[in-house]
């Protein structure tokens, strides 16, 4: 095993978990109507759950209201019950195969709700680069132990491990403090 390669791969998958960040943080609106706001719902369909957007058609008719058309008829109550639990605050208004998700407006509490949601999406984000930190110090190990790697070698990639989990954490802390503020802002 390749010191270099595992320490790519590692780099690669906390990448992976950034980004998944990104796209979550990116879901919680601050102001405009936006399909994205529904990216995070998952439904339960056909035996498993898929995301919103395999099952229906996600619109924008106006800037405070998104359109949702239900592709199966009998995925209606499934996809209305996935978006009032999915944490957003939304309540659809069925119209046939259509939903209508008015936006409620930003107040004070509701932004603080949105904060507590990217608190969430921040933590899970910092879990999954744990997991992989963890996954890279057991390999070090495992190769330290089998002989492929010196202690001082091991020693020396695994400081290179904890210091890309800290830069990458802290770039997860910087961007919930950037969405923080974008929330709150009034």
């Amino acid at each position: 095993m390749s010191g270099s390669t595992d320490l790519n791969d590692i780099k690669r998958r906390m990448d992976g978990a950034v980004n998944a960040f990104k796209s979550d943080i990116a879901s919680l609106r601050t102001g405009r109507a936006s399909a994205n706001i529904l990216d995070p719902v998952t439904v339960e369909a056909y035996g498993s759950r898929v995301p919103l957007n395999q099952v229906a058609n996600i619109t924008v008719p106006e800037p405070r209201m998104l359109g949702v058309s239900i592709w199966d008829k009998s995925m209606v109550s499934a996809v209305e019950r996935a978006i009032r639990e999915s944490n957003l605050g939304l309540n659809p208004i069925v119209d046939g195969q259509n939903l209508r998700i008015p936006l409620p407006e930003l107040n004070e509490e509701r932004r603080k709700s949105l904060v507590k949601v990217a608190h969430d999406y921040a933590e899970k984000a910092k879990v999954a680069i744990r997991h992989v930190r963890r996954d890279g110090m057991d390999s070090l190990k495992k190769a330290e132990k089998d002989g492929d790697i010196g202690q001082d070698e091991g020693r020396s990639l695994s400081d290179k491990v904890q210091k890309m989990t800290d830069d990458t954490i802290s770039d997860v802390d910087r961007l919930l403090a950037d969405k923080e503020k974008e929330i709150m802002q009034v």
